[in-house]
């Protein structure tokens, strides 16, 4: 049995504390102290730009770019055993459906989502 050295962080930012389709607002004022407000006009306006959803893989995915992070792929391994792996660093992680930030080997969300798999991880500061 392998020990996980991770910590799951509750954090939701979202001014009425509401926790619905809005992870990826939530990531994004993880890794930037970003206001949930602030994050989310970020968000819709590239959408508007893009005629997508903020939500959409596509319309995040740029946006995190443009944050200074580097796209990776991944699998097989949980958030949990994403975070045991990656102790130091600031990074964003999709599941296809969810949208997690990862600092320094802790997550933070507003629910326990380490048992979740990542198909891709951004990280900040790489090229």
């Amino acid at each position: 049995m392998k020990f996980y050295n991770f910590n799951m962080i509750y954090f939701n930012p979202n001014p009425l504390k509401k926790s619905t389709g809005d992870c990826i607002i939530r990531a994004i004022c993880a890794v930037t102290n970003m206001s949930w407000k602030d994050a989310f006009m970020l968000l819709a306006a590239r959408a508007l730009s893009m005629c997508d959803m903020p939500s959409s893989n596509e319309v995040w995915m740029s946006v995190v770019e443009d944050l200074g992070f580097t796209k990776y792929s991944t699998c097989c391994q949980t958030v949990q055993e994403f975070c045991d792996d990656h102790p130091i660093g600031t990074f964003i992680l999709g599941t296809g459906s969810h949208v997690i930030a990862v600092i320094d080997g802790d997550y933070y969300d507003s629910w326990d989502s380490g048992t979740r798999m990542p198909i891709v991880y951004f990280k900040k500061g790489e090229e």
